[in-house]
């Protein structure tokens, strides 16, 4: 049981001041947290005993309690790699090469953590069980809503992705019950987005959010919030982490249909590899 300092991580820009000071607390003193009643955590880190229960709801706890335990499982795991590391124009490229690869582990690492194994379960049954799929994003969520398309069509589950704004909200206006529909928006604050998946849900499709971990609108109109970590905080990054988590969130969806489809589906493993080189390229 772990993944308590992630979610402390990704939250603590979006919680209000005086549970800020319970989580900044936490994230530089996690040993001392081990033992600590609500009391004692509340005048250590100079907060109240409301902001640490308020912290445990928006962090997702179900209580202090388990607030205490992931945070013990990841002061028992391997030592992680350090925190996200700025690139610098001066940095040699051994340095750009290493660290580049540790950005993204970590953040493959932190997303391991914070995803719900329960809500993994039902997006892949309601993508399996979907008439149609309909994968929404815009920017570099939209490079993993096409990846989305491309995946689940070589499994014989035809899906629709759009660059287009004004075709995401056409194909959304003509959702059914039996469409399923993954918003894609690492903020959860993608105008477009936002908008696609409430005429989703209006529609009565299943509605799927791929986010970053907390409150966010895109998350709010999904039946199943999946979350994911990023480490990135530097604009220069172009969303290098979270588009690299969302894709590997995307295969674990995709390898997870794939393994329940029809075997008829998957007989002839070649069939696609011929069909793609009978091309002249």
């Amino acid at each position: 049981m772990n993944g308590g300092l992630v979610r402390l991580r990704e939250i603590i820009t979006m919680i209000t001041p005086s549970e800020r000071k319970v989580a900044s607390f936490i994230l530089e003193h996690p040993r001392q947290l081990v033992g600590l009643s609500v009391a004692q955590l509340a005048k250590q880190s100079g907060g109240s005993q409301a902001a640490v229960i308020r912290l445990c709801k928006s962090a997702g706890f179900k209580g202090y309690q388990e607030l205490m335990l992931k945070v013990a499982g990841d002061l028992y795991e391997e030592p992680p790699i350090s925190g996200y590391q700025e690139i610098h124009p001066a940095d040699p490229i051994q340095h750009l090469i290493e660290q580049v690869s540790a950005n993204t582990i970590q953040s493959i690492r932190d997303t391991a953590k914070i995803l719900n194994p329960l809500y993994v379960e039902k997006a892949i049954k309601a993508l399996e069980q979907a008439r149609r799929l309909f994968f929404l994003g815009t920017g570099a969520s939209y490079l993993v809503a096409s990846d989305a398309q491309h995946k689940f069509l070589r499994i014989n589950k035809p899906g629709f992705a759009f660059s287009d704004a004004d075709m995401q909200r056409m194909a959304s206006s003509m959702l059914t019950p039996e469409d399923t529909v993954i918003g894609i928006s690492y903020s959860g604050q993608t105008a477009v987005t936002i908008e696609c998946m409430q005429m989703a849900r209006d529609a009565g499709a299943t509605t799927i959010s791929l986010t970053r971990y907390g409150n966010n609108p895109v998350s709010s109109l999904a039946l199943i919030p999946l979350h994911i970590s990023a480490l990135e905080h530097d604009a220069r990054s172009g969303g290098i982490s979270s588009r690299i988590t969302q894709l590997h969130v995307i295969d674990m969806l995709y390898l997870g249909v794939a393994n329940r489809s029809e075997p008829r589906l998957l007989d002839d493993p070649k069939q696609e590899y011929r069909a793609v080189h009978r091309m002249n390229f």
